[in-house]
């Protein structure tokens, strides 16, 4: 069974890459921030909060 992206809690960096057009290289250097809030690890795997990162998104002006 196959979930939307847009129906996940979370997002590996390649589906967050593809549901937000945004690269992955960019997006490893935002979860790398100190204090950034959207990210979660699951032993090495590095994931997403979609919904916490659509926040985010909304609340700057420049990437």
């Amino acid at each position: 069974m196959m979930i939307a992206l847009s129906e996940k809690y979370a997002l590996t960096i390649d589906e967050a890459a593809q549901y937000f057009n945004i690269g992955k290289n960019k997006l490893r250097e935002l979860v790398k921030e100190p204090g950034c809030t959207f990210v979660m690890y699951s032993g090495n795997r590095c994931l997403i909060k979609r919904q916490k990162f659509e926040k985010y998104l909304d609340s700057i002006v420049y990437l």
